[in-house]
């Protein structure tokens, strides 16, 4: 008996027509056996979750530089945020949730240190650029398994790449995290926001709070329900007109009010100095580069690719401690 068959044909049963199915993924960069388990959006979604670049989004900055309180949210919990909303999405339009979640959990792995700042600051002194969505494909592509990479579907690849406004993925499972990518931070950055006395529930512009809601849990179910009763029994993943109108303000609402808040983004500038430090540092030190980046100036690499990646890979307290330990002058012992 092969199970991973027989759940490509519960797929084929029960998934919306519209759906992504496991059987018919466009495969993988380099070609392998079948799991007898387990199908390959499956497989791709574990091998995220096992991966070293995914453990390391729990010491990433989501909105707030290193805030003092147990209760903001990293990367890793934005990550998982993201991969409830898009479940609970695809499984009430009936789209394949393996495909959804490993899109979910795999769509910031390429993300730097001190969130946006830290790409802001590749960004800027590196002549190939850097954009978290590219460096997250090249993570599970060429970074992970000291070099051989995750070798993911074309799907899941697809989806990581796109999940950005930017973005337009190719199946509507990546659209589902697309939505869901957008839900998440702004649910959860007001959420933090507030907790932090940045903002306060009654401060959301009534136009937009008659339209989806007084409280940010009001909201975030508004937005599921609506792309679900939308989207439900169509080739698209969409939000009606109105709340995607009331979700472009609370968007624009929520830039003026604390991404680009100076007390709350006070210490961003010191991020970013402290990322393109680094940058010039390992520009000249290749040599001291782990031997797994060294590696990839040997396969052709250019050099200031490896540095990013090496950069970019670095959590928020080891960029910090990397940075002391080349700058900052230690006590003599004697």
């Amino acid at each position: 008996m092969n199970i991973r068959e027989n759940l490509e044909k519960l797929e084929m049963d029960y998934l919306s027509p519209y759906a992504a199915h496991s059987a018919g993924s466009k495969g993988r960069l380099r070609p392998e056996e079948q799991c007898d388990i387990r199908p390959v959006f499956q497989r791709d979604r574990d091998r995220i979750l096992h991966s070293k670049s995914f453990r390391r989004l729990k010491d990433k900055t989501q909105v707030f530089l290193t805030p003092e309180g147990d209760h903001y949210r990293t990367r890793l919990t934005h990550t998982l945020e993201v991969s409830q909303n898009a479940r609970t999405i695809a499984k009430a339009l009936r789209m394949n949730e393996d495909l959804v979640e490993a899109i979910a959990l795999g769509h910031d792995l390429g993300h730097t240190p001190f969130g946006h700042a830290g790409e802001r600051a590749l960004n800027a002194v590196c002549p190939y650029g850097f954009c978290h969505s590219e460096q997250s494909v090249r993570t599970v592509d060429l970074l992970e398994k000291s070099g051989q990479g995750l070798n993911l579907t074309m799907e899941v690849r697809d989806g990581i790449r796109n999940h950005q406004t930017k973005g337009m993925p190719s199946t509507l499972e990546g659209k589902i995290v697309r939505f869901s990518d957008k839900i998440a931070y702004i649910h959860h950055d007001m959420d933090d926001a507030i907790r932090g006395g940045i903002l306060k529930e009654n401060d959301v512009p009534r136009e937009i709070t008659d339209v989806i809601g007084d409280t940010t849990g009001e909201r975030l179910d508004h937005f599921i329900h609506d792309i679900v009763t939308t989207s439900y029994g169509k080739s698209d993943i969409m939000m009606s007109e109105p709340v995607a109108e009331a979700m472009k303000k609370l968007r624009r609402f929520m830039f003026e009010s604390v991404y680009q808040n100076r007390n709350a983004k006070s210490e961003e500038g010191k991020a970013e100095m402290l990322v393109q430090t680094l940058y010039s540092y390992y520009r000249h030190h290749l040599e001291l580069l782990p031997p797994d980046y060294v590696e990839l100036t040997q396969r052709g690499e250019p050099e200031e690719k490896i540095v990013c990646d090496y950069i970019g890979a670095m959590t928020d307290r080891f960029a910090i401690a990397k940075y002391e330990e080349i700058y900052i002058p230690k006590s003599w012992h004697g």
